[in-house]
């Protein structure tokens, strides 16, 4: 409860926001892996590969990469392999665009 309180009172820059939002979607993205990966293991409906790179697409290449590492997830899938870092490298090249612009 203590962090929605501190939240509020937080002047919301655009930064802050894509600090929070970034936050969110790593950690949702990390969580999400893990639960495919749990899955995987029990032979439950997956989620789709499309959902996974989704949410790597959309901010969270972080979480996806280090989903890929820590739960030993799709790690042989070329797209996966080459495609997670790749996003990474992109969004870490737009990130640094965006800081020189500002």
């Amino acid at each position: 409860m203590r962090i929605f309180v501190y939240l509020r009172k937080q002047k919301m820059t655009i930064e802050n926001i894509c600090i929070y939002y970034l936050a969110g979607i790593n950690l949702l993205t990390f969580l999400v892996y893990g639960i495919d990966k749990w899955k995987a293991r029990h032979t439950k409906w997956r989620i789709s590969e499309a959902t996974l790179l989704g949410l790597a697409i959309i901010g969270g290449s972080i979480g996806a990469w280090l989903g890929m590492k820590i739960w030993h997830h799709k790690t042989m899938h070329k797209k996966f392999k080459y495609g997670i870092p790749f996003i990474l490298l992109l969004q870490i090249a737009a990130t640094l665009k965006y800081l020189r612009v500002y």
